[in-house]
């Protein structure tokens, strides 16, 4: 947005200009936009969004000291913003979040004009990784921007979008649904040329209440996409069928599908076919589930014209299946950003085939399941079972259903706090430990513990003074 003035910025956010930039920002745009003042960088617009416990307008004043290029507030806060020192501009809306979407509708606009194609991505599980090893795929060929880490909800997609240069041409973004309407939302704003549904599992049943209300809700994708765009869509899912569009271009992936893999090979590449090419790629992972994500990127990447091949490197999003080595040779995995029964079967699958030595998985409650709740917690523990999982440490009350079934040796306690305690007297040289669960559940702590564990006793070896870190910055 650098190439766009104030009065152009806020015709597109309907927002009045307050006060206009000056010093370096006059007749320039910001390069982005924050909501959170404590980490805004120079140059970026910042947000002041009301919340449930703090008004974000409040710390327009602080943002715009720090070098922001701009403050987005709601009358109330307008006054106070427009009087500090500062060469920043001053916008107001009634509502911001509002402003906030119309402006990155228009900047997605914008790029498009400039040639730019958009792929959004959503699914029960795996949306994160479909989305990072697409970026990687079209990065090859194309400047490409994505949304950084999780930026999938109605505040984070539009900050993605407004973080992409003027000169991208590829945008991959990634949309969250908690609830019907949602991507409907999401889509309004992002307007993709391809919408990619991962997959339709049991994720927010609590809201929705069944498997076809889930699948109703994410093919709200489908139902935004334009005349003549592309889905891509798992082979074979009949929950989707329903809301397929004969005016689209339907492209699906997987087992029978347009897209599909017809060989792993022993040194890691694996060879995909669509159409009459076959696509030889050599992945920096190997998950099952992971190899299926790369089909549905594929599928969008061919979807833009690209044809993808060679090595491909991905770095994965934090918490989703980064692997630590430890002392003894213990690997710890870190998969604990969230959970659903979809995506804690494909860990505990990963979990059963990768391991050398004893498997022993941590897992957490999976939230917003609804009645079925225990139910769905019992037949995981019932798969860690079958799958012959050595250890079973259950993190909260739902988690402690899993124990019933799997009839092995498992321990349960409420929280992280106490899993991390109890590990620590569990675990032996050459175990590989899973850490999964739902993010309200916050087993990152459980990771941190293990591995500050290791960092602490080689400083001590070391004779040097151990690191003390502190908590990121919230969002306000």
């Amino acid at each position: 947005m650098t190439d766009w003035d104030a009065d152009t910025l806020a015709c597109a956010a309907h927002a009045e200009l307050a006060r206009s930039p000056t010093g370096a920002y006059a007749g320039t745009g910001p390069r982005a936009a924050s909501v959170d003042s404590r980490s805004i960088a120079a140059g970026e617009l910042f947000v002041g969004l009301p919340g449930e416990r703090a008004d974000g307008g409040r710390y327009a004043a602080q943002a715009l000291r720090a070098g922001a290029w701009g403050a987005l507030v709601t009358p109330a806060h307008a006054s106070a913003a427009a009087a500090a020192p500062s060469d920043g501009a001053v916008l107001v809306h009634d509502d911001p979040l509002l402003a906030l979407q119309e402006l990155a509708r228009a900047w997605r606009q914008e790029l498009g004009a400039r040639g730019a194609r958009v792929v959004a991505i959503t699914g029960s599980t795996g949306k994160t990784s479909t989305k990072d090893i697409l970026a990687a795929l079209l990065s090859t060929q194309l400047r490409t921007a994505a949304s950084p880490q999780n930026l999938n909800t109605e505040i984070g997609l539009p900050l993605a979008i407004l973080a992409a240069g003027a000169d991208s041409q590829a945008l991959v973004l990634e949309m969250a649904m908690r609830g019907a309407g949602q991507i409907a939302q999401l889509t309004a704003i992002a307007q993709p040329d391809i919408g990619v549904i991962v997959n339709v599992g049991p994720a927010h049943l609590a809201q929705l209440g069944s498997l076809a209300a889930i699948a109703a809700a994410k093919a709200e994708l489908i139902a935004g996409l334009a005349p003549g765009a592309c889905a891509v869509i798992p082979a074979g899912e009949p929950l989707l069928a329903p809301h397929l569009r004969a005016d689209l271009h339907t492209l699906t992936f997987g087992e029978g599908g347009d897209v599909r893999l017809i060989e792993c090979r022993q040194d890691g590449r694996v060879l995909i076919c669509h159409a009459d090419a076959e696509i030889e790629l050599w992945p920096s992972f190997a998950q099952a589930h992971n190899l299926r994500n790369l089909l549905a990127a594929v599928a969008a990447a061919r979807a833009l014209g690209i044809t993808p091949g060679g090595r491909l490197q991905v770095s994965f999003s934090a918490m989703r299946g980064q692997r630590h080595v430890l002392a003894g040779g213990v690997v710890v995995i870190d998969d604990c950003y969230n959970a659903n029964p979809m995506s804690m079967r494909a860990a505990i699958d990963e979990l059963a085939q990768a391991a050398d030595g004893r498997t022993v998985a941590v897992l957490g409650d999976m939230l917003e399941l609804g009645e079925g709740a225990p139910e769905l917690h019992r037949q995981i523990g019932q798969h860690a079972r079958e799958r012959g999982v050595d250890l079973l440490v259950t993190v909260g009350p739902l988690a402690g259903e899993m124990g019933g079934a799997f009839a092995g040796q498992a321990y349960a306690v409420p929280d992280a706090q106490a899993a991390a305690g109890l590990l620590g007297g569990l675990l032996r040289d050459g175990d590989t430990v899973l850490v999964k669960g739902s993010r309200g559940v916050g087993l990152e702590r459980v990771v941190d513990a293990l591995c500050g564990a290791q960092e602490a006793d080689a400083e001590s070896a070391d004779g040097r003074r151990a690191l003390a870190g502190g908590a990121g910055p919230g969002r306000r």
